[in-house]
């Protein structure tokens, strides 16, 4: 029953995107980079000290510890689900699913070939996800260092790509003011990869603090991140993914972008994104959409630059219908009706190989 189940989970999410798979290939010599916040990728077991209470079966919640800690939630949706969603081995094996089913939407049916991930549990979850139902993708060993965020979530990488050196998670540096608030925060985990031909090329996945934090907080991270790119080798191109948690109305009120991005990166979505690409999160209580999830790019600060972004390859992954409302806006996963994938939408660009 078991293996049945499986299957069933499995082949509902594939039929409905497989139609799609085929018409974003990435040519020979050419690589694609994803970045994805997966929202809450949890295992169902308790992992001491974090705090992942939400995220067990019911039949591990029906004790008065676990209810008053959840009663202590103050938003309402958080403390409905920390007391009664039943966050069980189905439900695992169907998040998984229609996770694996939106990264391999894009080259033919593989996926992308560095996947920066956000909000993931820990290493164990994240195997099950590349061995069970991304085997497609052919992903080596995961790039995850555990953080001390509160919550229990890091960011990672997936990559087909031979990973060169050790990766390296590098805490944020916020001022004093802030050390309350530091227990809510990732740092950038640093990899350097292989591309085709030899060439290297360093990653950053980031996931900066949420926007309910002070705005200085998002300038600190992006001050660290420029911090991180100017220690790499003057002839080494760079990228930076992930969630940056810039809203588009702290964009316009503070000129982030502006002052804290463009003088080191290249903002993939300003180069073009297609049609229909307003952003990649929805808040609707204001009716706003922001790219919250973006890919930077740094080509080589010294000598020629061998790989840039090809051009039309930059575009918001959200063709598997799991992914979207009637709206149109992203469909976060519901834990009841097991249905949607995530409040925020995949990012994807390519890297060409220059030919002389």
């Amino acid at each position: 029953m078991i293996i049945l189940r499986r299957c069933l989970i499995l082949l509902l999410p594939l039929v409905a995107g497989c139609q799609h798979a085929a018409m974003h290939a990435v040519p020979d010599e050419a690589v694609s980079i994803m970045t994805f916040n997966v929202e809450n990728l949890f295992d169902n077991v308790d992992d001491p000290g974090k705090d992942d209470r939400t995220y067990l079966p019911l039949a591990a919640k029906q004790n008065a510890a676990h209810r008053a800690a959840c009663n202590e939630i103050g938003v309402d949706r958080w403390r409905e689900q920390c007391l009664y969603w039943d966050w069980s081995d189905a439900l695992v094996e169907r998040k998984l699913a229609l996770l694996a089913q939106t990264i391999l939407q894009i080259n033919d049916g593989r996926g992308p070939d560095i996947l920066a991930l956000q909000e993931v549990e820990n290493v164990s979850i994240l195997n099950r996800l590349r061995h069970e139902y991304l085997q497609a993708a052919a992903y080596r060993e995961p790039v995850l260092i555990e953080g001390t965020d509160l919550r229990g979530i890091d960011v990672a990488f997936l990559t087909r790509l031979a990973v060169v050196g050790d990766a390296k998670l590098h805490p944020l540096n916020f001022d004093e003011q802030f050390a309350e608030r530091v227990a809510d925060t990732r740092g950038i985990l640093q990899a350097t990869f292989e591309l085709p031909g030899g060439d290297l090329l360093t990653g950053f996945a980031v996931h900066f603090p949420a926007p309910f934090h002070p705005t200085e907080m998002r300038i600190a991270a992006y001050e660290n991140l420029t911090a991180l790119l100017a220690a790499l080798p003057a002839e080494r191109p760079a990228f930076a993914a992930g969630d940056f948690n810039t809203t588009s109305a702290e964009n316009r009120d503070k000129n982030m972008l502006a002052r804290f991005v463009r003088p080191q990166w290249t903002v993939a979505h300003e180069l073009g994104c297609g049609e229909n690409c307003r952003g990649t999160s929805y808040y609707a209580r204001d009716d706003s959409w922001s790219f919250l999830d973006m890919i930077l790019w740094s080509p080589p600060r010294a000598g020629a630059a061998s790989w840039d972004i090809q051009p039309g390859s930059i575009r918001i992954a959200n063709e598997f219908e799991e992914q979207r409302q009637a709206d149109g806006t992203p469909k976060r996963f519901d834990g009841v009706t097991m249905r949607g994938v995530s409040d925020h939408w995949p990012m994807i660009l390519t890297l060409e190989q220059r030919r002389n």
